[in-house]
C-alpha cells in the first residue's frame, strides 16, 4: 500500500476549487491516429487551458493553499515558459505578489505573457538551473515562498485534476499517454485514474534525448542524467521528482521515449491535421503513436499538456517535420563551374516537379575540382516517394548528389 498523502477526495476537492479558474479543457477524436494504430485516439486539447498549459491547475492548488502569512510573503519561482505562466496568473487570481526568475535567453513572448499575468520578471543566468538558484537565493533571503514546478504534494494534487476530467470525458479509455518531464503530471493522473479506473493504462512519454525516468525507474530512484538536450523544452528535466517519481514508480504503466524526429512529424501533424498549436512538449504523446502505433489499447486519451511555443522554434521544427515527413529535401549537388550549368540543373528539378526553396553556390572547398561547383538545394517535396525520385532523376542526368 502506498502512503502519499493524496485522496480522491483531496483530488475531487482541487478540482471544486479550480472550478471557474482553470477550463474544462475540449476533448477531439482524431480519425488519422485511429487509422493508424487501428482503435479510437481522444486528444485531450490542454493546450488550450489559461495561460497555454496544465501548469495553472498545480501552482493555484499550490498557492491557495498556503497560510495568510505565507501569503503576504510573496511566492517566487523559476521557469523558462510553461510553470512560471501559471504561476504568475495563479498568484494574481489570489490577490499573492509573484517574483518568477527566467533565463536571459528566455522567449520574449514567454517573457511578455509572464509579466502580463501579473508577475515581476527578473532575467538572470543562462540556463533554467541558473535562474532556479536564483529563485531559491530570493526566497531564503525574503521568506517567499518557493513554489516549485512539479516536486510538491499540492502540485501533483493540482494536476491530477486533469485525471478526473479524462474520466469524466471518455469513460470508455484504455490507454492514457502522458509527456512527462520532472513527473508532476504524470504522477497526478496516475494518482487520480488508478484508484477509480485500475484497468487504464497510464503511460509516460519522453524524450530520448532527455529521458530520466527509463534509467531511475531501472534502479528504483531517481537518477540525474550526465548530459540531455531535446527541442522539447517543456520536459527537457535531467532527475525526477522525489515525490512525482514515487507516485510513478507504484502506479504507472511504464515510459515510452521518441525521438527528436518524431517529436517534429507530431508537431507538423497537430497543425496540419488537428488544427492546433502544440508545442514539441504537448505534443509527446503524439509522437508515441507514430512511434509505436502497435503498444497501446484503445480508446487512446493522448494529453496535449501546452501549446506555448517559441516562433523562431516552432520554424525550425516545422522545417525538421517537414524533412522528417519527405516534405523538405536538402540536397548538395557538384556541377561543372560554367554558364547555363545551373540552368541546366533547374530544368532537371522542373522535371521531377521539385519546388526550389533556396540556392547557394559553394565555390571554395578543398574537395572541389578547379572547374567544378556545388550547390546548396532546399527542396519543397511530395513525400518519401518524390524524395527518391528527385535524388534519382538527379543521379540518372549524372550529377554527384550528396545529402
Amino acid at each position: 500500500m502506498h502512503s502519499w498523502p493524496i485522496t480522491i477526495d483531496d483530488v475531487r476537492g482541487a478540482q471544486k476549487m479550480l472550478s471557474g479558474v482553470a477550463r474544462v479543457t475540449p476533448m477531439e477524436s482524431s480519425r488519422h491516429l485511429a487509422e493508424l494504430i487501428g482503435a479510437p485516439v481522444h486528444l485531450k486539447c490542454e493546450n488550450l487551458q489559461r495561460t497555454g498549459s496544465f501548469k495553472l491547475r498545480g501552482a493555484y492548488v499550490r498557492i491557495a493553499g498556503l497560510t495568510p502569512v505565507e501569503k503576504a510573503a510573496g511566492v517566487v519561482a523559476a521557469s523558462a515558459g510553461n510553470h512560471a505562466q501559471g504561476v504568475a496568473l495563479a498568484a494574481a487570481l489570489l490577490g499573492v505578489h509573484s517574483t518568477v526568475f527566467m533565463p536571459l535567453a528566455a522567449p520574449l513572448p514567454k517573457v511578455a505573457a509572464t509579466k502580463g499575468y501579473g508577475a515581476e520578471v527578473r532575467l538572470h543566468g543562462s540556463t533554467v538551473d541558473e535562474a532556479l538558484q536564483a529563485a531559491q537565493r530570493y526566497a531564503e533571503a525574503t521568506g517567499a515562498v518557493f513554489i516549485h514546478p512539479f516536486d510538491h504534494w499540492d502540485i501533483v494534487t493540482g494536476q491530477a485534476t486533469l485525471g478526473l476530467e479524462i474520466l469524466e470525458q471518455c469513460p470508455e479509455v484504455r490507454t492514457i499517454l502522458v509527456g512527462v518531464g520532472g513527473g508532476g503530471l504524470l504522477a497526478g493522473i496516475a494518482a487520480a485514474v488508478k484508484p477509480l479506473r485500475p484497468d487504464v493504462r497510464v503511460v509516460g512519454v519522453q524524450a530520448a534525448a532527455a529521458a530520466a525516468y527509463p534509467p531511475s525507474l531501472a534502479v528504483g530512484r531517481p537518477v540525474t542524467l550526465e548530459r540531455f538536450a531535446t527541442m522539447a523544452d517543456g520536459i527537457q528535466v535531467g532527475r525526477p521528482g522525489d515525490i512525482p517519481f514515487e507516485v510513478i514508480n507504484t502506479l504507472a504503466d511504464g515510459i515510452r521515449t521518441v525521438s527528436e524526429e518524431s517529436l517534429s512529424r507530431a508537431l507538423l501533424l497537430g497543425l496540419e491535421r488537428f488544427k492546433l498549436v502544440v508545442e514539441p512538449a504537448g505534443a509527446s504523446p503524439i509522437a508515441a503513436l507514430l512511434e509505436h502505433p502497435d503498444e497501446f489499447e484503445g480508446p487512446v486519451v493522448a494529453v496535449l499538456s501546452g501549446g506555448n511555443i517559441d516562433p523562431q522554434l516552432m520554424q525550425r521544427v516545422l522545417r525538421n517535420g517537414l524533412a522528417a515527413a519527405g516534405r523538405y529535401l536538402s540536397l548538395r549537388v557538384r556541377l561543372a563551374d560554367r554558364p547555363g550549368s545551373l540552368a541546366d540543373l533547374l530544368a532537371v528539378l522542373t522535371r521531377v516537379d521539385a519546388n526550389v526553396l533556396d540556392v547557394a553556390h559553394v565555390r571554395i572547398d578543398p574537395r572541389l575540382g578547379v572547374t567544378e561547383v556545388e550547390v546548396d538545394l532546399h527542396l519543397e517535396t511530395k513525400g518519401p516517394e518524390h524524395c527518391a525520385a528527385v535524388i534519382g532523376e538527379l543521379r540518372d542526368a549524372g550529377y554527384v548528389v550528396s545529402q
